[in-house]
């Protein structure tokens, strides 16, 4: 299954390995998304009055792909916006607990201690060794739990780590305690056929649609059920607050939400050409090849990444002394960027540093190979 090129609008003079971090939108999309923009100017009056209506639509369809009720799912700017949403809807007891892991993505992290900070609970941040089992992983956050525990926030995919956590395993033991879980699912739709289910019962879960559904960027999904639903108010107040969860959050002002109401046709559109099932797996095998290739070109020893691995983003190990930190990461990028002609991603956790690998439906085994051949003598020079 070949993706045709018409179908992208990505520059060919630029290989693109970095569908993680910004995702791409296919023409159709964007085609989409620009008659929309016509219509809402040529009457502004009319496209405001409608918009809420229109906005439910997309919300349901947007639930339907997620296979999650549509009066459980609101829909957000993205899933750092929808972590924010649930902390500051949140009322954290003072001198309660927040359990995070050092593979939290950094704006998730940040915003979690701030909300902490004003409601005087605490944060405990635990470790996760890369090599940890799904298992071992679970008794990380046993060993901690407690009666103090008032939330956990924790990831479904890890942004700079590619593990895919037990999150239903997690929130079973979270709410054994009395705690409530928030799963950071930025990777998670598109990527995982059933993500909401595979967080079973977990309170609150948001995850992005510009990434591997690949809808325009500013669309995300919050999902939420029970009365921990109905506490949650979007981050600005609008016309829309004297409505229940999730229509309080359809009305944004006079925000731009035409790619909120695009992005159904991105889900149409993967379905209709590719199939979402063949697409997965598609993705999956082409990351695991990418990830030999790429360990073979660098003499990198793939057994700690080999744990709980995202299906269609992986890990190879830099060599040490490379990306040590957040810094040293974007500076690696933009010299592999220039060096290859290759936009990838760099991480650093743990004082360690990682090619993170995506693979997409537009991406093929020549791109990897071209990175492959590059990357060796950049990081030597």
């Amino acid at each position: 299954m070949a993706a045709a090129p018409s179908h992208w609008t990505l520059d060919p003079s630029v290989v693109h390995l970095n569908h993680g971090s910004f995702g791409v939108v296919p023409r159709t999309v964007q085609d989409v998304q620009q008659a929309l923009r016509e219509e809402m100017e040529t009457n502004p009056d009319a496209w405001f009055r409608d918009l809420p209506d229109r906005v439910g639509l997309a919300r349901a369809a947007v639930a339907r792909f997620l296979r999650v009720p549509a009066e459980h799912t609101a829909l957000v700017v993205n899933a750092s916006a929808g972590v924010s949403t649930v902390l500051g809807s949140l009322a954290l007891p003072p001198g309660g607990e927040v359990l995070l892991t050092d593979h939290a993505y950094g704006a998730a992290a940040m915003g979690t201690v701030r909300a902490a900070e004003r409601a005087g609970a605490r944060v405990r941040t635990l470790h996760i060794p890369l090599e940890s089992t799904a298992e071992g992983i679970a008794a990380v956050f046993e060993g901690v739990l407690s009666e103090a525990t008032a939330l956990v926030v924790v990831d479904q995919i890890t942004s700079a780590t590619a593990r895919l956590f037990p999150v239903a395993e997690i929130t079973r033991l979270a709410h054994a305690v009395g705690a409530k879980v928030l799963v950071d699912a930025a990777h998670a739709p598109g990527m995982l056929a059933d993500p909401v289910g595979l967080a079973q019962g977990a309170d609150f879960w948001v995850g992005n649609l510009h990434k591997w559904c690949c809808a325009p960027r500013g669309t995300a999904a919050l999902v939420a059920s029970g009365p921990g639903a109905q506490d949650l108010w979007p981050l600005t107040d609008s016309w829309g607050a004297p409505d229940p969860f999730p229509q309080r959050f359809d009305i944004q002002g006079t925000l731009d939400l035409t790619a909120w109401l695009a992005a159904p046709r991105s889900l149409e559109f993967i379905e209709e050409t590719y199939g979402w099932d063949l697409a997965r797996a598609r993705m999956t095998k082409l990351a695991e090849v990418a990830q030999g290739m790429l360990a073979d070109a660098l003499g990198a020893d793939l057994t700690a990444v080999r744990f709980g691995e995202a299906p269609a983003m992986r890990l190879v190990p830099l060599p040490a002394g490379l990306a040590t930190d957040h810094e040293a990461a974007q500076a690696l990028q933009r010299r592999i960027a220039v060096g290859t002609g290759c936009e990838t991603a760099i991480t650093s956790w743990d004082g360690r540093g990682f090619l993170r690998l995506s693979a997409h439906l537009y991406n093929t085994v020549s791109d990897y190979e071209r990175l492959a051949e590059c990357l060796p003598g950049v990081l030597r020079a």
